[in-house]
C-alpha cells in the first residue's frame, strides 16, 4: 500500500460490493478518528437507504479487522475510525527501511503525467522582485511535489527576448543617455541608468536600432536573473525557452494562427485578425494580429502552448503574479483550442514586507522597490523560500523581515530544522545495546501521537500534489516538528531499558527520514548542526 490511507479505502470497499469511490480523510483533531469517511452517504444514493443505517453496517464489518482498534459512527452517517497499534508499528518499520524513499509514490504509467511547470518567466528587463520570488520558490517546491507523487516535470522558464518589451528596454536605454526624450511607458529604474552608463559607446552604436539595443541588454539582465535563481535562491530550471528562438523562428507563431483559421475560429474587424475565445469561456474576443500586421503576446503565448503540445506533455501548469488575472481565461480558451489535455494556471497574490510592525518599502539599493536578491541577501534562501511556501498563494502574505532573521524556535524554519538537528544529535550520541526491535514498546502518549504523525506523510504528498497546495507540506512539517521536539524533551532513548532504548532510536531514525524528506520537498536544507 502507498499508504495507511490507501489500506483504510481497500477496507473500506471490501466491505461495498458497489464500484465506488471510497473518499478518507484525515480529521483535524483525533476526537473523529484517525481517519474519517463519508462513503455512507454515497451508498445511500445508490441504495436509496439511510446513510445512518448503511454506516452502522460498515462499522461491524470494519470492527474485526486488524487496521482499527475502534470504529464510531457520527453525525448522520460518517465514519471515525481509528487505528491499532500494530498497524501503526508496521507503517514505521517501512520508514525506517524506506529512509528517503517513503512517501514517494510510484504510479502505474497509466497515472503517470509528463507535465511542464513554468515560473517565474519575468521579463528579461530588469531585476527580479518579491513577486517573482514568491512564484519562484513556488515552482520550485511544486515540481519537487509533482515528482514525489510520480509524475515527470519540466521546469520552465518562458524568456520574453522578443517584441515591444526589448524595443522599450531599447528606448529606456537611449533615454538614460539622453539620445531621445522620455516617455511614462519606458521603464525608470536605476538599473537601467547604470547599464547605459556602464556601455555607454554600445548605446551611442545602436541609437537608431532600439531593439538590437534592447536585446543586448536583456541578454545581460537574463545572465544576472539566472544568478539570483540557480545560484543565490537554489531554484532549478531544467529549460529556458527562448521566444524568440523557440516559438517565432521555429515557427508557432504562424502555426497557431493557422491552427485557428483551420478550426474556423477567427475573424477580421477593422484590419485586425481576431480569435473567438468567447466560444472557449473568455469574457471578450481577443486579437491575434493587429492592424499593422504584427503577431500580438496573446498570439506569441498561444504558439509557445501548441509548442509545449507538440512536445508530448500531458498538461501544462503556469504560476503567474497578482497582475495578471485577466491573463487566465484567453491562454485557458488557447490551450483548449491547441488541444492540451490539461491545462492549470495559479495566481499568487501580492507581497507586503513588514520589519518592526510598520511596512518596508524602499529599496536601499535601486530606491524603487525591493528586489528578490535583496530579500535572499536579507533572511537567506531558506528562510525566504519557507516563509512564502507557509501561506497558500491565492492569499495576500505579510513577511515578518524580524522573524525570518531570528535564530530561535520562534522562527518557524528554525524551528523545523532543529527538530532535524535533534533527531540527527541523538542517532550520533545515543549509545545503544545491539539487538532486536520491539515497537510494541513505543507506548507513551508522545511515542504513539509522534508515530502517528509520522504515517500521515504519504498521504499529506498525495492530497497536496493532487491540489497544487505546497502548503499543506510546510504545515505538515511543523506539525510534525513540534510532536518530535515534545518526544524530545519528554522521553530518552539513552538511560533506559535497552530494549526500549532500541524502539525509540527506531522512532527517532524514522523520525530523522520523515523531516528530511520534508524538507526536501520544500527546497530548504536539513542541517545537522545549527
Amino acid at each position: 500500500m502507498a499508504s495507511l490511507r490507501e489500506a483504510v479505502a481497500a477496507a473500506l470497499k471490501k466491505s461495498i460490493p458497489e464500484p465506488l469511490a471510497v473518499e478518507v480523510t484525515i480529521p483535524d483533531a483525533e476526537t473523529f478518528g484517525h481517519f474519517s469517511t463519508n462513503v455512507a452517504f454515497r451508498l445511500a444514493k445508490e441504495r436509496k437507504a439511510s446513510p445512518l443505517v448503511l454506516a452502522e453496517e460498515l462499522k461491524r464489518a470494519l470492527l474485526g479487522h486488524e487496521l482499527f482498534s475502534r470504529v464510531e459512527v457520527a453525525g448522520s452517517g460518517f465514519l471515525n475510525m481509528w487505528i491499532s497499534h500494530d498497524a501503526l508499528y508496521g507503517e514505521l518499520k517501512r520508514i525506517t527501511k524506506e529512509k528517503k524513499r517513503y512517501g514517494r509514490m510510484k504510479l502505474p504509467k497509466t497515472q503517470q503525467k509528463y507535465i511542464q511547470l513554468e515560473f517565474i518567466s519575468a521579463n528579461p528587463t530588469g531585476p527580479l522582485t518579491l513577486a517573482n520570488g514568491r512564484g519562484g520558490f513556488l515552482g520550485d517546491a511544486l515540481a519537487n511535489l509533482l515528482e514525489a507523487a510520480g509524475h515527470t516535470v519540466e521546469r520552465e522558464y518562458y524568456v520574453n527576448d522578443t517584441g515591444n518589451q526589448v524595443r522599450t528596454l531599447g528606448n529606456s536605454l537611449l533615454a538614460a543617455q539622453g539620445f531621445i526624450s522620455e516617455e511614462e511607458k519606458f521603464y525608470k529604474g536605476e538599473y537601467v541608468k547604470e547599464w547605459a552608463r556602464a556601455h555607454a559607446v554600445l548605446v551611442k552604436r545602436h541609437q537608431n536600432k532600439p531593439e538590437v539595443l534592447g536585446g543586448r541588454a536583456a541578454a545581460d539582465f537574463l545572465k544576472d536573473i539566472k544568478r539570483v535563481i540557480e545560484k543565490k535562491s537554489g531554484i532549478h530550471f531544467d529549460r529556458y525557452t527562448s521566444e524568440k528562438r523557440s516559438v517565432h523562428e521555429k515557427g508557432f507563431v504562424k502555426k497557431a494562427l493557422t491552427l485557428f483559421k483551420k478550426r474556423g475560429l477567427t475573424y477580421e474587424n477593422e484590419g485586425a485578425v481576431w480569435l473567438k475565445t468567447t466560444e472557449f469561456g473568455d469574457d471578450k474576443d481577443r486579437v491575434l494580429v493587429t492592424q499593422d500586421g504584427f503577431p500580438t503576446y496573446f498570439l506569441a503565448d498561444a504558439g509557445h502552448y501548441l509548442e509545449t503540445k507538440q512536445r508530448g506533455f500531458d498538461g501544462k501548469i503556469v504560476i503567474l503574479g497578482p497582475d495578471h488575472y485577466g491573463y487566465v481565461s484567453r491562454i485557458q480558451a488557447a490551450a483548449k483550442i491547441v488541444d492540451l489535455a490539461r491545462s492549470d494556471v495559479i495566481i499568487t497574490q501580492a507581497v507586503r514586507l513588514v520589519r518592526g510592525g510598520e511596512e518596508v518599502k524602499m529599496s536601499k539599493r535601486k530606491g524603487e522597490f525591493v528586489t528578490f536578491e535583496e530579500l535572499v541577501d536579507e533572511v537567506s534562501p531558506d528562510a525566504a523560500r519557507f516563509f512564502f511556501q507557509m501561506i497558500s498563494p491565492d492569499t495576500h502574505m505579510d513577511f515578518d523581515l524580524d522573524l525570518a532573521k531570528e535564530r530561535s524556535l520562534k522562527n518557524p524554519v528554525f524551528y523545523l530544522q532543529y527538530a532535524h538537528v535533534r533527531a540527527t544529535g541523538i542517532m550520533k550520541k545515543a549509545r545503544v545495546a545491539k539487538g532486536g526491535v520491539e515497537l510494541a514498546l513505543l507506548d507513551t502518549p508522545e511515542d504513539i501521537r509522534l508515530v502517528r504523525k509520522l504515517v500521515e506523510f504519504p498521504s499529506v504528498l498525495a492530497d497536496a500534489a493532487a491540489h497544487y497546495a505546497v502548503h499543506h507540506v510546510t504545515r505538515y512539517g511543523l506539525e510534525l516538528a513540534k510532536l518530535f521536539h515534545n518526544f524530545y524533551e519528554a522521553e530518552r532513548v539513552d538511560g533506559v531499558e535497552p530494549a526500549l532504548g532500541r524502539a525509540r532510536m527506531a522512532l527517532v531514525r524514522a523520525s530523522s527520514a520523515v523531516l528530511e524528506n520534508v524538507l526536501g520537498v520544500l527546497g530548504v536544507t536539513a542541517p545537522e548542526e545549527m
